[in-house]
C-alpha cells in the first residue's frame, strides 16, 4: 500500500487536531490546495487565513475556492431536485441539502507569513488550531526565483507557535531539492529541535533513502 505522501500526512495530522468551527492558517497559499483542504475541514463556521506574497498565488487560491463552491452548489441543486420519496403508508418526504457541510470563510492576505500576527484577529490569538506551511516556490508556472527564505520562515514559525492553542499543530513541508531549499529545510529542523519540550514536541517525517525529496516537520504545542 505504501506510505502516505508528505502532503497527505500533513493533512492527516491537521485533521486529527481540528474541528468544525476552528480558525486555521495557511501560511503559504500557493495554488490553494491546503487552503481549500482547511476550508473544508473547519466548515461553514470556521475561518481560514491564507497568506502569500504573490498576487498570482492568491488569485489561484481564490479560483480554486470558487470552483469548489460552484461544484458544491451544483451538487446541492441536483440533490434538492431529486423526486420526493414516500412509503406505502408514509407521507412524501422531500430530500433536502440542509445540514450539508459548507466551506469556511477564507481571508486572503497579500503579505509575508512572517507578519501573520498583525493580520490575525487579536481575539483569535492562542486559539488557532493549525498552521500549514508548504515552502519553496509557486509551482505551475510561477517564478522559481521567488522562494520562501529561512529568515522570514523562522519568524513565521515563531508567530504561528504564539498563535496556536494548546494541542494545536504546525505542519511544514520542506523542499531540499531546489536552490536554497536545503538551507531552509535545515534551518526549520534546527528550529524544531531547539524548542523546549515543555512548549512543544516536534517530529520529522521523511524518506531517508531519498534525501532530496520533500519531507515534513510537524510541531505540536503543549
Amino acid at each position: 500500500m505504501g506510505f502516505l505522501s508528505v502532503l497527505s500526512m500533513a493533512h492527516k495530522w491537521t485533521a486529527e487536531r481540528t474541528a468544525p468551527g476552528d480558525c486555521v492558517i495557511d501560511a503559504t497559499a500557493g495554488t490553494g490546495v491546503d487552503t481549500l483542504a482547511l476550508a473544508e475541514l473547519v466548515g461553514g463556521k470556521g475561518i481560514v487565513y491564507a497568506f502569500d506574497i504573490q498576487q498570482e498565488a492568491l488569485n489561484r487560491t481564490l479560483a480554486r475556492i470558487q470552483e469548489r463552491i460552484a461544484s458544491l452548489r451544483e451538487a446541492e441543486a441536483r440533490f434538492t431536485d431529486e423526486p420526493s420519496v414516500s412509503g406505502r403508508n408514509e407521507p412524501a418526504v422531500r430530500r433536502t441539502s440542509a445540514g450539508r457541510a459548507r466551506l469556511a470563510e477564507v481571508r486572503l492576505v497579500l503579505g509575508s507569513h512572517a507578519d501573520m500576527e498583525r493580520h490575525v484577529d487579536p481575539d483569535l490569538a492562542g486559539r488557532i488550531a493549525a498552521v500549514m506551511f508548504n515552502l519553496g516556490y509557486l509551482p505551475g508556472g510561477g517564478d522559481p526565483s521567488v522562494i520562501t527564505e529561512p529568515s522570514s520562515t523562522l519568524a513565521a514559525l515563531d508567530s504561528a507557535l504564539g498563535l496556536l492553542r494548546k494541542g494545536g499543530i504546525i505542519t511544514c513541508v520542506l523542499y531540499p531539492g531546489h536552490p536554497g531549499g536545503a538551507e531552509e529545510a535545515a534551518a526549520v529542523e534546527q528550529y524544531a529541535a531547539a524548542l523546549p519540550q515543555k512548549l512543544a514536541q516536534a517530529i520529522v517525517y521523511r524518506q531517508p533513502q531519498r534525501l532530496q525529496s520533500p519531507y515534513l516537520v510537524a510541531i505540536e504545542k503543549r
